[in-house]
Parts: C-alpha cells; sequence; structure tokens
C-alpha cells in the first residue's frame, strides 16, 4: 500500500535530507549490530551472553542503551506527533 505513513496517526512526509540522515543512522545501525554480532560470536551456545569474551550483563545493557540510542536518533529525525 502506497503512502501508508498518511493513515498512521501522529506519522508526517519526511524531506530528503531527513531521509537521507535515517538511512545514514538506519546503515550505522546495522554496522553497530554486526559489532554486537562479532562479540557474540564468542559464545559457543550462539546466544547474547558471550563467554570469556565480554562480561554478559554489561553486553546486554550495551546492546540495549545502543538500541535505544538508534531509535531516539531516528525519532528525533522523525519527530513523531504522538507518543
Amino acid at each position: 500500500m502506497e503512502n501508508q505513513h498518511k493513515m498512521i496517526t501522529g506519522y508526517r512526509d519526511l524531506t530528503k535530507a531527513e531521509i537521507d540522515l535515517m538511512n545514514k543512522i538506519k546503515t550505522t545501525g546495522e554496522q553497530v549490530s554486526a559489532l554486537l554480532l562479532e562479540i557474540s560470536y564468542g559464545n559457543p551456545g550462539g546466544g547474547d551472553a558471550p563467554e570469556g569474551v565480554a562480561d554478559a550483563r554489561w553486553y546486554a545493557i550495551a546492546k540495549t542503551h545502543l538500541q535505544e540510542g538508534f531509535m531516539a536518533l531516528t525519532r528525533s529525525i522523525a519527530k513523531p506527533t504522538s507518543f
């Protein structure tokens, strides 16, 4: 469906500059995600609790905060009007 964002409360059209920034944020987020995967790769169980590579608790905190940070960055550009 075209223009779905127009049917969702709180969304607006973005400028070309805003779209470019959003895409840059998304690309950087994917790079950070790859780094997190590289760090967690040391876990033989394969989950998000790297053993011997990083402290599992701090790794989880870092991952959550990074996800929140990237979400906040995208919201800072998108400027949604809803909660």
